[in-house]
């Protein structure tokens, strides 16, 4: 419906303000989106592969622990690493502080241009693919590394050639989900005053309040995403990467110590992103919270807290508890229609929250204005001032996020323990409350966590379908940068850091079972 909402008002025209956008701005949003896209991905493969790479092939001292570290940067929103990077690198900022104290001149950096958000979103988002790379080296044969050595490979030529064409669909994988979040960002853009998509949609928006050009320009962004979905299909094909890892599983991984300048230079490739991605960014966060923590702390603050937290919870409540009913409808009913259905109801994850945010305005205009000529009810402010809205979007946008990871497991549960349970005169209710559900509490319990996160994260769709009177801390922190009172940021965004801490330990804790399972 978001979608079709953006297409249906599409086709009335141009917005007024379209022909200032097409000529002055259109060009900056389409080539920086682009740049961005670009260097992101060189950076985030360079950075994710290489640190997968020597977290799964070698043996050092704290490298457990370090591999863990290292999906930490997921954890400060892209827009807060932003923040931070001007309070550490600006004129006056801390590195320029530190600096007087130790009687060296530091000079500024700047890192408010696309190159600078370049290298925030990468240092942010490369996560994304250091977990697809470190899953698939995981699992590659032993047997296909110890014949490739025997028939004359080194360690650099074995990774050439076969550890990373092997690796390809999954470190594209990963890429890919960079790319949304790139397309999806707005706080760190807006902050460095680099034109995208998706500032230019929210601009044209509400500066200029066009709304219909606002539209044209979502249309553009959806060609975009489509086209990179597109391109990654392409590039998977029909190629076979399957790969025997059962026949591996029995024996036990020895990984070489890293010796000499080997080892020099692996702990400096994996001290960069912890460094820049992690530290940094969460010792600038703690500072300004010491700064600020008396005039900051309040009632307020807290309250604000509860309410992320409640839209969290009852918003990842109800994507689980649709991702299920979709995923047994289907499986229940057997029809292609419904299996159709299900899939087009989990693409708004490749979806950017501006444009979902934008279509579902228009379905909501449209519904109101229905209701208030044929019934003459007045509903829009009952609409506008309520939370329905928000989670609905919540719920199109990361239906996705659930629906992948409990489907899975649901085909890995075999149909043999189902088939008896009807036999002994159990229904389908009962069968899947008693036996299923039981056989998936972990991976339900993992997705829930997963999709509280990316909620509590989420800024540009909670910016612009928020009511007035709800406030969560992303959008807090969010006013404080866009005021300029960068000090002030820290609070909030450190409690949302820490929040999605927590969460992530109990993920990371919940999977634990199944990641010794894959490396016994």
């Amino acid at each position: 419906m978001p979608l079709l909402a953006i297409v249906w008002t599409a086709l009335g025209g141009v917005g007024e303000m379209w022909d200032h956008v097409f000529k002055n701005l259109l060009y900056d949003y389409v080539a920086n989106s682009l740049f961005l896209l670009l260097g992101t991905a060189l950076l985030t493969v360079l950075i994710g592969v290489s640190c997968a790479w020597i977290i799964t092939q070698y043996r050092f001292r704290f490298r457990s622990i370090i591999e863990f570290l290292l999906f930490l940067p997921l954890a400060i929103p892209s827009y807060i690493v932003a923040y931070t990077y001007t309070g550490i690198f600006d004129h006056g900022g801390s590195l320029s502080k530190l600096g007087k104290l130790l009687g060296v001149d530091i000079p500024k950096i700047d890192f408010m241009n696309i190159y600078g958000l370049t290298w925030i979103l990468s240092i942010s988002l490369f996560p994304y693919v250091y977990a697809s790379a470190r899953a698939i080296f995981i699992i590659q044969s032993k047997s296909l590394k110890e014949a490739a050595f025997l028939l004359g490979a080194s360690q650099r030529g074995y990774f050439w050639k076969i550890a990373l064409p092997l690796a390809r669909p999954a470190i594209i994988a990963g890429l890919f989900l960079v790319s949304m979040e790139v397309l999806n960002d707005y706080g760190a853009a807006k902050y460095y005053g680099v034109n995208t998509f998706t500032t230019g949609i929210f601009r044209t928006w509400t500066a200029l309040e066009d709304l219909q050009t606002a539209i044209y320009l979502s249309i553009l962004l959806v060609i975009l995403v489509l086209g990179l979905s597109l391109l990654e299909r392409i590039q998977r094909g029909k190629r076979n990467y399957a790969l025997d890892a059962n026949r591996d599983f029995d024996q036990k991984t020895i990984r070489p110590a890293l010796k000499g300048s080997n080892k020099i230079w692996s702990i400096f490739i994996l001290s960069i992103p912890l460094l820049f991605g992690f530290i940094m960014p969460m010792a600038q966060l703690i500072y300004w919270t010491v700064l600020s923590w008396k005039t900051q702390f309040s009632t307020e603050i807290l309250s604000i807290a509860f309410q992320s937290l409640f839209l969290a919870l009852c918003s990842a409540f109800i994507i689980i508890v649709l991702a299920l009913l979709l995923i047994y409808f289907t499986k229940w009913s057997r029809s292609k229609l419904a299996a159709s259905i299900t899939k087009v109801s989990t693409i708004g994850y490749v979806i950017p929250g501006a444009i979902i945010g934008i279509g579902i305005i228009s379905i909501s205009q449209t519904f109101i204005e229905f209701i208030e000529e044929l019934f003459q009810w007045r509903i829009g402010v009952y609409i506008y001032n309520s939370i329905w809205v928000l989670i609905y979007a919540y719920i199109f946008r990361f239906l996705a996020i659930t629906y992948n990871p409990i489907e899975s497991n649901v085909l890995r549960i075999q149909k043999g323990l189902a088939e008896a349970s009807y036999l002994m005169g159990k229904g389908r209710i009962e069968t899947f409350f008693r036996i299923e559900l039981p056989l998936l509490r972990g991976v339900v319990i993992s997705a829930f966590f997963l999709v509280f996160i990316d909620i509590l994260k989420e800024l540009p769709l909670t910016l612009i379908l928020k009511p007035y009177h709800i406030q969560t801390l992303a959008i807090k922190a969010y006013e404080y940068a866009d005021d300029e009172r960068i000090v002030e940021v820290g609070l909030p965004a450190l409690m949302l850091v820490f929040i999605i801490l927590i969460l992530m330990l109990v993920v990371n804790k919940l999977n634990k079972p199944s990641q010794k399972h894959i490396q016994k």
